[in-house]
This record gives structure tokens, C-alpha cells and sequence, in this order.
């Protein structure tokens, strides 16, 4: 099997679903006592959430080039970053470590492609939902998107960063989150795209009348992929 790395901490609660998920996959996959090879380095959240409020995106990539440089040293041989909303540095990021970065959105848009999605809705933190860096990606891929909703991208921000970044899951976002979806089943879309590593703490991605594309499950995946080679 070959090491894995993984930028985390972006919060500690998605990064232990990537674990989770990694561990859990590899072990179906080997049998035995057999888990998964990783190195993690786990971020203080804080500072890096600190540049992102202040849209200082190069102080967020040159803390995730450090931990990127730090994993390759030690010796990783693949690389993700465990968050949407930080790819808008991966292009950064990508270029100063010389071992691939596995690109959250080219693997979720390459398997909606295989699933025939070309209609989609994308939800998510504010810039993963209004800029270019995300929606361009699942484009390429042939999937249309609707135009974000700027108040549904502001709540969920703040459901996110006051909430679930720090391990709170209340009643009242889960059922925000229920009847949001509800609603965006009546448009014409075939799909969500739920592009926030921590929106599964309180959306039941099974439970829903349309296809959910859980963004952490498919990019932890596709780490899996990588280790089993």
C-alpha cells in the first residue's frame, strides 16, 4: 500500500470522518488487522480560518504549502487537502510539492459524469458556493449548476463556522438543512452536490428525494483508491 497524506485540522471534525472513512474502506478492502497508511498533519483551525475571513488567501496557502512540504518530507506520496473551501489555494499549494494533490472537486465531478448528472445544485460554505475556483471544476465535467443563493450560502456559513467546525449539531440547523433541500428537489436539477466536508454532521445524505454527492466521502475515496493503488 502507499502512504497517504492528509492536510486536516480544516476542522478536526471532517478530519475524522476522512479517518474514519479511509481506515474503514482499507480494511474491507485487505481484511485482517490490516489499516490504512497515513500521515496526518492536523492544523490549528483558528489561523487558518482567521486568513480566509480576511480574505488573506495567501496566508491560507502558505500555511497549507508548509504542511504540504512537511507531509512530502515525511514521506507521503500523495497528498489531500481534507476541505472544499481551502482548494481555491490548491493551485498554489500544488506547485511547490512534487507528489500529486488529489483535487476534491475533479473527483466529484468525474464520478457525477460517470453517473450522467448534468443538472446540479452546489451547496456549501459562501466562496465554495459563489466562486469560480470550485464551480469551474464540475463544469468541465459537463455538470450545469444553478446560481448560487447568497442567503442560503450566508446561513450556512454560519451554521458551519459557529457550529460544526466546533462539534455543535443542533435540531434547528438539521431541519433548516432538511427543508432546504426539500425545496431545491422542486427545481431542475438532478442532483446536490454537498460541498462541505462537515454539512454531513447534520444532513442525512441517504435520506433525501434527490442524490446527494457527499464530497468528503467521495474525495476520502479516492484516497483509498490511491493507497490500494
Amino acid at each position: 500500500m502507499r502512504k497517504l497524506g492528509l492536510i486536516g485540522g480544516l476542522s478536526w471534525t471532517s478530519t475524522a470522518r476522512y479517518y474514519h472513512i479511509i481506515n474503514q474502506a482499507v480494511h474491507r478492502a485487505k481484511g485482517g488487522q490490516h489499516s490504512a497508511p497515513l500521515l496526518i498533519e492536523s492544523l490549528d483551525f483558528a489561523q487558518v480560518a482567521g486568513c480566509a475571513s480576511e480574505d488573506d488567501w495567501d496566508c491560507a496557502a502558505g500555511q497549507l504549502i508548509a504542511s504540504a512540504r512537511r507531509l512530502e518530507q515525511a514521506g507521503a506520496q500523495s497528498l489531500l487537502i481534507c476541505a472544499n473551501s481551502m482548494h481555491r489555494v490548491y493551485d498554489q499549494v500544488q506547485a511547490e510539492v512534487g507528489v500529486p494533490i488529489i483535487h476534491i472537486a475533479e473527483v466529484v465531478g468525474a464520478r457525477m459524469q460517470a453517473d450522467g448528472i448534468e443538472r446540479a445544485a452546489l451547496i456549501g460554505t459562501r466562496n465554495v458556493m459563489t466562486e469560480k475556483f470550485y464551480r469551474q471544476r464540475l463544469v468541465a465535467h459537463g455538470v450545469s449548476l444553478l446560481p448560487a443563493d447568497m442567503d442560503l450560502a450566508e446561513r450556512i456559513d454560519r451554521i458551519v463556522y459557529d457550529e460544526l467546525t466546533v462539534g455543535k449539531v443542533s435540531k434547528e440547523s438539521e431541519r433548516f438543512m432538511k427543508s432546504e433541500l426539500t425545496d431545491i428537489a422542486k427545481q431542475d436539477v438532478q442532483a446536490v452536490v454537498l460541498a462541505c466536508t462537515e454539512l454531513e454532521l447534520i444532513v442525512d445524505v441517504k435520506a433525501n428525494v434527490l442524490p446527494i454527492y457527499d464530497c468528503t466521502h467521495i474525495h476520502a475515496k479516492a484516497g483509498v483508491d490511491f493507497i490500494l493503488g
